[in-house]
């Protein structure tokens, strides 16, 4: 069954029952489990559908924007193994920060039975985390409509009132020189998570590490840990920086 007959089908499950698990799907169409993986990695990249851990769902247009959906979706389970990770450092009563990152996001599926705070500037990681164990305060101030985030001075002023146990954040770059972002809008969020969290957590994959991007918008010393799936050498220099370097397991 070449690519675009597997698409019907699988375009024709969601519409039935708005998810897809990949074993199921596979066995319907007689695949493999890569090939359905492959199918809908594409399909998310073209907005199509949500890729999921073990599957994929219907894009609700209400909830997330398809290019955060996609993005969300893309190295999915690199992502879902770091935020895993992550979600093993979080306990019942933490108070946490979390930003509008996409691996950042992925953090939402393994907290909703903690009982915990979490206050975030991200849209999709409010409406992920409704109706659940999580208690959360959204950050008031401008919407950034691409991002699906709040930003500027009111949200920046909204988290400096509030001091967390721990902040989950990404980044777009980091290396020897520091943490880098793509956007003033983003570093300043980052910046603000940090200074009024106790602990700090980076979460990026290995295609993050070594990488400068636009702005270097701070030191390594604002950070305490990262979590990645990046090898030892990659990581080597951050450990002797003193920042503790947690390994996802992919």
């Amino acid at each position: 069954m070449n690519f675009p007959k597997r698409k019907q089908k699988i375009i024709e499950q969601l519409n039935l029952c708005g998810e897809i698990d990949i074993k199921q799907m596979a066995a319907d169409l007689n695949i493999s489990e890569i090939t359905i993986r492959r199918d809908l990695n594409q399909l998310a990249a073209d907005g199509i559908l949500y890729r999921t851990h073990g599957g994929a769902t219907k894009v609700n247009p209400h909830e997330k924007p398809h290019s955060f959906a996609n993005k969300s979706a893309q190295n999915a389970a690199v992502k879902d193994a770091i935020c895993r990770r992550a979600a093993a450092q979080i306990n019942d009563g933490d108070i946490i920060f979390m930003d509008c990152g996409s691996t950042v996001f992925r953090l939402c599926q393994f907290i909703k039975n903690k009982k915990i705070k979490v206050i975030t500037n991200s849209l999709p990681v409010i409406y992920e985390l409704q109706d659940c164990a999580v208690s959360v305060n959204i950050i008031g101030g401008e919407l950034d409509r691409e991002r699906q985030a709040v930003h500027g001075t009111t949200a920046i002023e909204h988290i400096q009132k509030y001091r967390a146990t721990k902040a989950f954040l990404g980044i777009d770059g980091i290396s020897q020189a520091g943490l880098f972002a793509n956007s003033e809008h983003e570093a300043s969020i980052t910046t603000a998570f940090a200074a009024n969290s106790t602990y700090t957590y980076i979460l990026c994959d290995a295609d993050k590490i070594g990488k400068e991007t636009y702005l270097n918008f701070a030191g390594l010393n604002i950070i305490n840990a990262i979590i990645t799936d990046a090898d030892n050498s990659k990581v080597k220099i951050f450990e002797e920086s003193g920042i503790a370097v947690l390994k996802a397991d992919v």
